[in-house]
């Protein structure tokens, strides 16, 4: 079942990355609201592709719930329910910097079991069938992920983000002085979700963010997991308060930094 409901999210996912490609203007994009912070923020392309992709996966398992980031969540009655980022990377998106993406994800139980990522601008694809393993499309061909083993905490790459909220912002921004001289250096690219399939390719040694949302987390940290990674937060699983993932040969000492430098 965990493949159907992947191959749903792929078919899903690219007509909505086909979406929001065409309906693209050149230039900026105009911004249609606000989240968190009047730098956090929503287009109308973000809430039409949403619609869309909650009216297909709707019309093909009428009975499952839905979560997305524009809200309008709807609870169902099958036991699976879809957590849904219609543009993972909307500041990118807005200012025309190819790194935003297309997030699907299947959850049954509490538990994502499939999970589906697609760059818009690049094309390139992730999915993941949880203990089944995690991979990178190429065409209908899918190479395996396995995540290779970092040399050392301190020759780690480290993605992550920040929060919106100014006040918070400041705190990262101390907890970062701290945590900086302590590893190789930092990428902040602009999306959770492709930072993490980035993570599960190798292009990074280790990830850590705080504040994200479920469907910010839910197929990206699937496609991490299956390639091998260990995901954690600050006392327990990972949540809001903090997600960081890296490789289990270096995850303890990793691990011990973050929570370490004050974030």
């Amino acid at each position: 079942m965990s493949e159907e409901l992947l191959t749903l999210a792929r078919e899903v996912g690219l007509e909505a990355a086909a979406f929001v490609a065409d309906r693209r203007p050149a230039g900026r994009v105009d911004v249609a609201a606000t989240k968190s912070s009047p730098t956090d923020v929503v287009t109308e392309i973000d809430q039409a592709c949403e619609r869309l992709i909650r009216a297909r996966i709707f019309s093909a398992r009428p009975d499952d719930g839905f979560v997305g980031e524009e809200g309008h969540d709807v609870a169902g009655t099958s036991g699976v329910e879809w957590v849904v980022d219609p543009i993972d990377g909307t500041v990118n998106f807005v200012y025309g910097i190819p790194t935003y993406g297309v997030s699907i994800a299947a959850v049954r139980s509490g538990t994502v079991v499939a999970g589906y990522v697609v760059n818009v601008a690049s094309g390139a694809e992730w999915g993941a069938i949880r203990g089944l393993g995690s991979w990178r499309y190429d065409g209908d061909d899918r190479r395996v992920l396995s995540a290779p083993a970092p040399e050392s905490v301190a020759h780690a790459l480290v993605a992550t983000g920040f929060n919106y909220v100014p006040e918070i912002r400041a705190a990262q921004a101390a907890a970062m002085a701290q945590f900086l001289p302590q590893v190789r250096d930092i990428r902040r690219i602009g999306s959770a979700a492709l930072d993490l399939c980035g993570l599960a390719e190798g292009q990074y040694d280790a990830y850590l963010e705080q504040g994200l949302k479920a469907w910010d987390l839910a197929a990206g940290g699937l496609i991490a997991e299956e390639a091998g990674l260990i995901l954690s937060g600050m006392s327990g699983p990972p949540d809001e308060r903090m997600v960081m993932a890296t490789h289990p040969l270096i995850a303890e000492e990793y691990f011990a930094l973050v929570r370490a430098c004050g974030f």
